[in-house]
């Protein structure tokens, strides 16, 4: 660990430091793309043009057309390829679970280039996805995050068996697990299925730890630059229920 760098205590983030200058200076090596939503800065490094609460708006629309079955406007062929190997301008990071049925690009109808997305089992964030969502913020100036919870999620589902039946897993499946516990032991409280209860209270617990123990992060909600919500989305029929907003 750099000598100019603490941890936060849950999470369990680096501060930046000499790191964050070696990220900055990744960025201001893009080189200019400019499809839809993209502004050229001064540095050269690009990013896009889009507003948090335009961010969100696409991806609202994104899933309304998944869900509708609408042709989709994604774009996706050579000229998009080409334009994406001189940089990326990525307009929402997408926090969201390893499982195949999930795939955010496919859930939100975008393409190439236009989510920048952190995924595994629970969709939980750990000290390298955080990393990765504070490079999109700090760097590429991203100005959405969000944290996708979704029905029946297995990982939720294991923890709740090591709450209620002390239950142990091969290899590091259980450590896996265990940053999902709290959000268990918080849902137990609220009533009904406790699995869809958890599922939701812990991609809202994820969304809040963000913004409370990231100071990148913390600092572009201030500044009005970014917007973090939590969302639930429902295998069966599709639709992404959008819980909160930081």
């Amino acid at each position: 660990m750099d000598a100019d760098c603490d941890c936060c205590t849950e999470i369990g983030a680096p501060r930046f430091g000499r790191r964050h200058l070696l990220l900055r200076t990744a960025g201001l090596l893009a080189a200019s793309v400019l499809p839809c939503g993209v502004v050229q800065a001064a540095s050269s490094r690009v990013e896009t043009s889009l507003s948090p609460a335009d961010a969100l708006g696409l991806m609202k629309v994104g899933n309304e057309n998944f869900r509708n079955e609408a042709t989709a406007l994604a774009v996706n062929g050579r000229q998009r390829r080409l334009e994406l190997a001189r940089g990326q301008a990525p307009f929402c990071v997408l926090v969201g679970c390893s499982d195949s049925r999930v795939s955010p690009e496919i859930l939100f109808g975008r393409g190439l280039g236009e989510l920048f997305i952190v995924r595994n089992a629970g969709n939980t964030v750990d000290i390298s996805a955080l990393g990765s969502i504070e490079y999109a913020v700090g760097v590429l100036g991203v100005p959405l995050v969000v944290v996708l919870g979704h029905e029946s999620c297995g990982a939720v589902a294991a923890a709740i068996d090591v709450v209620e039946k002390n239950a142990s897993f091969p290899g590091v499946i259980g450590e896996m697990v265990q940053p999902i516990v709290p959000a268990v032991l918080e849902a137990r409280g609220q009533g009904g299925d406790l699995l869809e209860a958890s599922v939701r209270t812990n991609a809202r617990r994820v969304a809040k730890r963000l913004t409370s123990q990231s100071p990148v992060i913390k600092d572009a909600l201030t500044a009005g630059k970014v917007k973090v919500v939590s969302a639930h989305y429902g295998l069966a029929d599709g639709h992404v229920e959008w819980m909160q907003e930081i």
